[in-house]
């Protein structure tokens, strides 16, 4: 029963996302650019469910948004999995107690996303790549996604730490003991 609640409040919480995706942040861009709350949600996810869960919401979530906003469906499935995958390893391999560490998470899934939909884009739909604008765009980004897990970490860390006693059946704490 938590288990379906958890992935409920998942559902639940990607369509608030996408509505502030698509309705708020268009407003507050930086030289054009909107963070992309999407990678921080699925790094989240892969972070405190499991690897199973942050890829299938990953290929779902990009899916959903490659119909909506894309020619071209699945890029945005495959690099959000990816990103699900990455959360997942993250896991592994890092703790999660560190408000730096997070960043540097997010940071590092950021230019993951960005690079492997700007490559697998160029390849699609076969334009010439322009490197300096790309590295502006995705440095704001990175800025941008950065600021904001500063500003939504308590939620963040609040919210993942009973995904993990859901999912994963053990205390945070005592992982590291």
């Amino acid at each position: 029963m938590k288990k379906a609640s958890s992935i409920i409040f998942l559902i639940l919480t990607f369509f608030l996302i996408f509505f502030l995706q698509a309705n708020i942040f268009q407003n507050f861009t930086i030289a054009g650019v909107m963070p992309n709350l999407f990678v921080i949600f699925i790094l989240f996810v892969g972070l405190s469910a499991n690897t199973t869960l942050g890829v299938t919401f990953g290929v779902i979530t990009g899916l959903m948004i490659d119909i909506v906003y894309s020619k071209n469906i699945g890029i945005t499935a495959i690099m959000l999995c990816v990103i699900g995958y990455l959360g997942a390893y993250f896991d592994r391999n890092f703790s999660k107690e560190n408000k730096i560490t997070i960043i540097v998470m997010i940071a590092v899934a950021t230019i993951i996303f960005e690079s492997g939909y700007y490559a697998l884009n160029a390849i699609m739909l076969g334009f010439d790549a322009e490197m300096m604008q790309f590295v502006k765009i995705l440095l704001i980004e990175i800025l941008y996604n950065i600021l904001l897990t500063i500003l939504l970490y308590p939620i963040i860390q609040k919210a993942g730490y009973g995904m993990d006693r859901t999912f994963k059946k053990n205390n945070i704490l005592t992982r590291y003991f």
